[in-house]
């Protein structure tokens, strides 16, 4: 496995791949798979999930499901070993490592009854690392997916684009002062602007049928979205994995502005272990500050600075 020298940016997205893949040495599956990861911002591939995981995860969430009157659930890798089997599958974890040259982080799952419906945008605008990129999703299926039950779409080639966050919008996502307020006002408007960058760019669109069993990854900055659900009353049993890499800052760009030093760093808890990992920025420790943010002053001290709306925020999320 290749390990990047010159820049510190997974090797699949980094400018001179071409050379580091021609020094690798890989097996032609493993270059195959690289390649295409590189070129195309996501591949299929075989997660090697035995079928009494997927149904054991299938089973023990549809109660869930119903009592709850929802049909996405997250971090049910806490109270449901086989979510968290599949968060933190061997396989799925060794091609990530390939693929980004670090250890893999899992640190959420989102569990699915049916299609999403989601409109088109990137992962980046919701979890994002510095360096930027150390971020994926891995979506399996646990079922058979196809076009009348909803199925994802993407849009190959996307990931190569710039990563755009609130500030294009003229947004301050540290200015939210609820979670609808981030939704409604701002989250709607940037969904707005990748369905006009989709249009405007043409961008070819590819829709995901798979069967049960199987895994797409795709890059945190591939444009994707869920598909109409046509077939009444179809279910769509799917769980979506999202991992981050070791040695990075993880933070929430939907509430943080760079530019005035506001910036959410997230709490991160690796599935796999149940241990909190660390923000790092250039292998020094970041303390987590959720909804507060951190300012770095010149003299090198810090402190907390939390606008007094988003301190009733978090006071209201406390309970």
């Amino acid at each position: 496995m290749p390990t990047p020298t010159t820049l510190n940016t997974p090797w699949v997205e980094s400018p001179f791949f071409e050379q580091e893949i021609d020094q690798a040495r890989l097996d032609p599956e493993t270059e195959g798979l690289a390649r295409r990861y590189a070129e195309e911002g996501y591949v299929v591939f075989d997660p090697q999930i035995d079928g009494a995981t997927i149904d054991a995860v299938v089973q023990g969430l549809k109660p869930r499901f119903e009592a709850d009157q929802t049909n996405r659930i997250q971090d049910a890798w806490e109270y449901n070993e086989a979510v968290k089997k599949i968060a933190a599958a061997p396989r799925v974890l060794e091609v990530l490592k390939t693929l980004y040259g670090r250890e893999p982080i899992p640190f959420q799952t989102l569990n699915f009854s049916t299609g999403s419906q989601q409109r088109t945008h990137s992962d980046s605008i919701h979890f994002n690392s510095i360096p930027e990129r150390f971020m994926c999703g891995v979506w399996v299926a646990l079922e058979d997916v196809h076009d009348g039950n909803g199925p994802l779409h993407y849009y190959p080639k996307s990931h190569k684009l710039p990563f755009y966050d609130l500030s294009i919008l003229g947004l301050k996502g540290s200015n939210s002062t609820s979670i609808e307020e981030m939704l409604n006002k701002y989250y709607t408007r940037y969904e707005d602007f990748i369905a006009e960058l989709v249009e405007k760019k043409k961008l070819d669109k590819k829709v995901l049928n798979i069967k049960k069993g199987q895994a797409l990854i795709w890059s945190s900055n591939l444009l994707h979205g869920g598909e109409p659900i046509t077939q009444t009353g179809s279910t769509r049993f799917t769980q979506v994995n999202h991992y981050y890499f070791e040695g990075c800052a993880y933070y929430r760009p939907m509430i943080t502005d760079m530019a005035i030093e506001r910036i959410s760093i997230q709490k991160v808890v690796n599935i796999a272990t149940g241990k909190e990992v660390k923000s790092k920025y250039l292998d020094k420790d970041i303390d987590h500050v959720g909804y507060s943010y951190k300012l770095y002053l010149p003299s090198g001290l810090m402190r907390s600075l939390i606008p007094p709306g988003v301190r009733k925020w978090v006071k209201g999320l406390r309970g």
